[in-house]
């Protein structure tokens, strides 16, 4: 008896069926529309100006100048690379910088890990850290300026009055310039590096806490195992955006010092300002820009690419 039995039909292979069109993709024209409201302010005001800054640094624009902007091409940079005074407010700029940050985040990492404890009052004292942040810099700058006064500033009251003399020039002073300016910028600069870390500290479980408590672990132990670890994305992003709004601060140190005295405070900001609004040398000021957003990147990136290699490891 010969068994008879029915061919299966063959597989088809996966993909589209045969005759059929490949599905085209249907894109929502519409959809840019809704982004343009957001984009054309960044474009206009962000994405405009920087492109201009740029060619304006290939050029020998100045002010007053009658003659039409000619292409100069890298000559405002060559200059630059032997400006003796732009490299040393470019290292003062660092200084700045730096200085403010890293006390910054300490301070309010410790102020951050209070805030987060169950005390009364909580609210109140909440509120009462984000004050600076809410004073514009300018409003700031005067209010230090009075507590850096030589003859009426409660600084010097208050040292008078403890018998450690009185009567110092904060401001003025070669050798405490700098190191007051910054005491101000870790001050105004605090609140938000608070706010931040103390949302991430909010986000932390409590029950990781719990857990590591009952097994034993100190409170240095918990925060290296339990918070710091929780913490880290928040912390990397906030000292990277703090080391670039430092660097590039101006109405602070300007109100402060204007960059005195003889140019201890004199900050690349304020170097560019007074190139480009007070000698009337544009091109040369822009080439100023340009080379400080290339130097402050690689920096930037250096340090980032530290933290990340650095966490990745641990």
């Amino acid at each position: 008896m010969t068994l008879v039995t029915e061919a299966s039909p063959p597989r088809r292979p996966a993909g589209r069926e045969p005759g059929r069109a490949r599905p085209r993709r249907v894109v929502d024209h519409g959809a840019w529309f809704l982004v343009l409201p957001a984009l054309l302010p960044i474009l206009v005001l962000s994405v405009g100006p920087l492109l201009y800054g740029v060619l304006l640094a290939f050029t020998d624009a100045q002010s007053g100048r009658t003659e039409p902007t000619e292409w100069i091409g890298a000559l405002n940079f060559r200059d630059l690379l032997h400006d003796t005074l732009f490299w040393e407010s470019f290292r003062i700029g660092l200084m700045w910088a730096v200085g403010v940050t890293v006390p910054q985040f300490l301070l309010a990492l410790g102020l951050a890990l209070l805030l987060n404890q169950d005390l009364r009052l909580r609210w109140l004292a909440r509120a009462l850290a984000i004050v600076p942040w809410a004073m514009p810099e300018v409003v700031v700058g005067i209010m230090w300026r009075l507590v850096y006064n030589p003859d009426a500033g409660i600084l010097n009251e208050t040292l008078r009055d403890v018998g450690l003399g009185g009567g110092r020039d904060w401001l003025s002073g070669l050798a405490t310039a700098l190191p007051a300016v910054i005491v101000v910028g870790v001050w105004a600069g605090m609140p938000q590096t608070t706010v931040a870390l103390l949302a991430g500290l909010q986000n932390t479980p409590r029950e990781l806490h719990e857990a590591a408590a009952v097994d034993g672990a100190s409170a240095w132990r918990r925060f290296r195992t339990v918070t710091w670890p929780a913490l880290r994305p928040i912390a990397l992003a906030i000292t990277a955006l703090n080391l670039i709004w430092n660097f590039n601060s101006f109405a602070l140190v300007y109100v402060l010092t204007s960059g005195g005295p003889g140019g201890r405070t004199r900050l690349s900001m304020l170097f560019a300002y007074e190139e480009a609004f007070r000698y009337g040398q544009f091109g040369y000021a822009a080439a100023m820009g340009c080379v400080m957003v290339a130097v402050i990147s690689i920096v930037l990136a250096v340090f980032l690419a530290g933290r990340l290699r650095g966490g990745d490891d641990a």
